[in-house]
């Protein structure tokens, strides 16, 4: 029998959005700062939905979303954070275009791979210490947002929080490599228009910055290089420790530690790669657990409340039936929420369509490129449209670099150069 879900228990899902876009803009924005006070929004708006789930016979859902979907989420993110951060490259390269375009493309190809926080924090510095001469430098670290911290990942469930969602639905892991073309496209287009403003910037930089640029450099070095082999193993126990290659793992009387067996390869590979790392490394990137931890107490609540509302729109699916506007509309949930529940949402609108065509997690295959395809690209938008896009922006103003305001961002920058570049990616495959 199924359950109906009340229009009402929407209200608490919408509510943790909110706080998340809204909250860090007001005069409330030093309290969200701290991840303990994240934590007990997250409580406030998920244990009441929790409650009620369980109350109405509905705790199987909770169960599911909150340790097969919440823990694998987190956990591979974590396992990705930890790895990547103990990876230490420092350096100051000259700031040519072409030296920093090579850099981002680097970013770009990585993101896909370590995920795009960890090609976002690993580059990041580098980027930061290399362009510190130049005069001219906002607009460097806005393309890196776009194209590092969001575009790039779009090729597998490692790549963007919301591509991992995905695959736990049921889209193979391989499937996202054929997204290569939309990928391709936005990335040529992005670093061609970045290097093209960045040598008109560059001819604009006053002499002395430029002769303090070439004179003051120092060579690129790396420590902390065992992290590579954990990465890799995360990589492959993400492809290869499922159901698919471990059937039993899928069975449904199957223990919750089999269910998990991949969660605690990504435990053991946390704490290797924290012990097999020296200090310095770590101490080189600033590594701290702050991030993680944020993105911990906020994804709580959201894959609580967000537990009634995808069965309300699988009940009452949203008036979105072609591609171009799953695109559109997951793109622009994505870049003023967050991009992970969004595709989610979507999803569960996709899945109450007729199938047309070949199918991945039980919908269209072209309604779940469009998700994907929304869900990365957009999220560059603004600043909280994906994890990275803050993280990048304090790190740059830490480092003295003045960046645009909330809105500024998208008047300067995202509206005008990101959003015609995905319009053309979609016009060219998302029909």
């Amino acid at each position: 029998m199924e359950h109906v879900i009340p229009a009402w228990m929407l209200l608490p899902f919408v509510a943790m959005l909110l706080c998340i876009a809204v909250l860090p803009l007001t005069k409330l924005g030093e309290w969200w700062e701290h991840n303990i006070h994240k934590l007990y929004v997250s409580l406030i708006l998920g244990i009441p939905v929790g409650i009620w789930l369980c109350l109405n016979g509905m705790s199987h859902e909770l169960e599911h979303q909150m340790i097969y979907d919440y823990v694998p989420f987190i956990l591979l993110l974590m396992s990705l954070f930890v790895t990547t951060g103990g990876i230490c490259i420092k350096g100051d390269l000259k700031a040519t275009p072409l030296t920093n375009t090579i850099i981002m493309a680097i970013g770009f190809l990585l993101a896909s791979f370590m995920g795009t926080t960890g090609a976002a924090m690993l580059l990041i510095r580098l980027l930061i210490q290399t362009i510190s001469q130049r005069k001219y430098k906002a607009h460097t670290i806005m393309f890196f947002i776009a194209i590092v911290a969001n575009c790039g990942g779009l090729l597998t469930p490692l790549g963007d929080p919301p591509l991992f969602l995905l695959f736990q639905k049921g889209a193979p892991f391989g499937w996202f490599m054929g997204m290569w073309p939309q990928w391709l496209v936005a990335g040529i287009l992005l670093l061609g228009i970045y290097f093209i403003m960045d040598s008109y910037y560059y001819k604009k930089e006053p002499q002395e910055n430029l002769q303090a640029d070439a004179t003051e450099r120092t060579k690129v070095t790396a420590t902390g290089l065992i992290n590579i082999f954990w990465l890799l193993c995360v990589i492959a126990s993400t492809m290869f420790i499922n159901s698919t290659y471990i059937p039993s793992m899928g069975g449904h009387e199957a223990p919750f530690y089999l269910k998990l067996l991949r969660e605690w390869v990504f435990i053991a590979i946390i704490i290797l790669s924290m012990v097999t790392t020296k200090k310095a490394a770590r101490e080189g990137n600033s590594f701290s657990w702050t991030p993680i931890l944020e993105v911990a107490c906020v994804f709580v609540g959201i894959f609580a409340t967000m537990t009634p509302a995808l069965m309300f729109l699988q009940q009452n699916p949203l008036p979105v039936t072609q591609p171009w506007q799953f695109v559109y509309c997951t793109g622009a949930l994505s870049a003023f929420l967050d991009n992970a529940p969004t595709a989610m949402v979507f999803h569960a609108t996709a899945s109450t369509l007729p199938v047309d065509g070949v199918a991945v997690a039980g919908i269209s295959e072209i309604l779940m490129k469009a998700i994907a395809m929304g869900a990365v690209f957009f999220g560059s938008l603004t600043y909280i449209g994906n994890g990275p896009n803050f993280m990048v922006k304090s790190i740059a103003e830490e480092s003295g670099i003045p960046m645009p305001s909330f809105f500024g961002y998208m008047a300067k920058f995202s509206l005008i150069i990101c959003l015609p570049v995905y319009i053309i990616v979609q016009l060219i495959f998302i029909h």
